[in-house]
């Protein structure tokens, strides 16, 4: 039985799979009541006709509110509440700290702060591993995953950036491979990493991981770097790549390296 009466933090952890904790001591729920979490965590204030809606779409409305109802009741009730209920909303309230929200938060706040003079602080929130929540299919999870994902790669290459023009290079490496790990395929994220080398003086290894990479492309999508990049490094803008083969990899996601 977890100590609802204590003031341990409460955290919704939805990177990765999905875990509600009261400090150390893991809480468990049922599937419905995880979704219905889930859902208003992600999106701070949910109507409960939209959260019926979205949550149960094969049923009329009169059984997914009815469902709604059900998850609502499954929730803890015997310490402090998960969410406050109106006669049309249902919200996620303040003492729950949701991982997901914490992570689009800090990518929001370096983008729009790119421009901003100074030396931040280093959100190292943008350096963690896990996708919102890869076991689960709902098409609103398939939706959010995949903004939380770009969101995190445009930071992530905002953050690369403004860190190699303040200097701070191994910060700046890091931060971009770590977007390259993310998607290998993604030509800024390499740009970031070939343009942090290149501010600390590392010549030698910005040209292998431009080699690297245009191999990468040439192999998966049959097409070469762009101009953009290619002029970052002017050796590379001599060199010979000879004609691209054509492949038909377009369709479908290219295969990971």
């Amino acid at each position: 039985m977890y100590r609802s009466e204590s003031l341990s933090p409460i955290c919704l952890g939805l990177l990765g799979r999905f875990r509600l904790a009261y400090g150390t001591e893991t809480v468990p729920l049922c599937g419905n009541a995880q979704r219905l979490l889930a859902l208003v965590g992600l999106r701070a204030c949910v109507s409960r006709t939209a959260l019926a809606g979205m949550l149960w779409p094969e049923a009329t409305e009169a059984h997914a509110r009815g469902s709604l109802r059900s998850a609502l009741c499954k929730l803890p009730r015997d310490g402090r509440p998960l969410v406050a209920c109106s006669r049309n909303s249902i919200s996620i309230v303040d003492s729950v700290t949701v991982d997901a929200r914490v992570l689009a938060d800090a990518a929001l706040h370096v983008v729009r702060s790119f421009e901003a003079p100074g030396v931040a602080p280093m959100p190292m929130v943008l350096l963690g591993e896990g996708d919102l929540l890869p076991d689960w299919d709902d098409d609103w999870v398939l939706f959010e995953r995949e903004r939380l994902r770009q969101l995190r790669l445009h930071a992530l290459d905002a953050l690369a950036q403004r860190l190699t023009q303040e200097g701070r290079h191994a910060l700046a490496l890091e931060t971009a491979l770590t977007s390259v790990r993310s998607e290998p395929l993604r030509e800024s994220g390499h740009r970031a990493v070939v343009a942090a080398q290149l501010a600390a003086g590392d010549v030698d290894e910005a040209v292998r991981h431009y080699d690297a990479f245009r191999r990468l492309l040439r192999e998966e999508l049959g097409v070469p770097p762009s101009p953009l990049f290619t002029r970052m490094l002017p050796a590379a803008s001599s060199v010979e790549d000879g004609p691209v083969p054509h492949r038909q990899r377009w369709a479908g996601a290219p295969a990971r390296r």
